[in-house]
């Protein structure tokens, strides 16, 4: 017999269902709604919009490959982590990323409009790999992800032009670490 289905993951999926509709609406307006709302560049600190933006960039996306880039690994990681760590503590860390990639790209890459959840991706990529360390370890998982998608963010971001901001996987990843590690009394278990 088949089960009811259950919204078992609420901050996951609703950050998923809120990006699908801001692609939507992107593709509607022909990128116009990204522009305004969902990614973050310099511009006055008189626009209010601006400061929404350092937030709602996450939801924004260039295109479905990005977005599905994005969703597939955060839809395998998410719920997870928000099993482990509740869903305002998950929110939280989203939150957090979100500010920072934001703010350093305003302040680093002025001229660089930055879009897309793949800072929170690394987050979660980095934090899934220390969900369950022991007092004095290390997992090794946590050392062989760092240096393979880490070690390819500062080599791609050194060597190649691609569009990507590779900055925001590596501080989403660094906040990944530092939330895994350090920030013991968001663990529930």
């Amino acid at each position: 017999m088949i089960g009811r289905i259950r919204y078992n993951s609420p901050v996951v999926l609703t950050f998923f269902f809120l990006t699908l509709a801001v692609l939507l609406l992107s593709i509607a307006t022909k990128g116009a709604s990204n522009d305004l709302l969902f990614s973050v560049y310099r511009c006055s600190f008189r626009d209010v919009l601006a400061y929404f933006r350092i937030f709602t960039h996450v939801l924004g996306h260039a295109n479905f490959a990005h977005w599905a880039g994005n969703m597939t690994l955060f839809l395998l990681l998410g719920p997870i982590l928000e099993e482990k760590y509740g869903s305002r503590d998950l929110l939280i860390m989203m939150a957090v990323v979100a500010v920072l990639t934001g703010i350093i790209n305003l302040i680093l890459f002025p001229d660089t409009a930055l879009m897309g959840a793949s800072g929170i991706v690394f987050m979660m990529m980095l934090l899934s790999s220390v969900v369950s360390v022991k007092k004095g370890e290390i997992p090794l998982t946590l050392i062989v992800v760092a240096i393979v998608y880490l070690g390819q963010e500062v080599y791609s971001g050194l060597f190649t032009a691609d569009n990507i901001s590779h900055i925001s996987h590596l501080l989403g990843g660094a906040c990944g670490g530092f939330f895994g590690f350090f920030m013991k009394n968001w663990r529930r278990g």
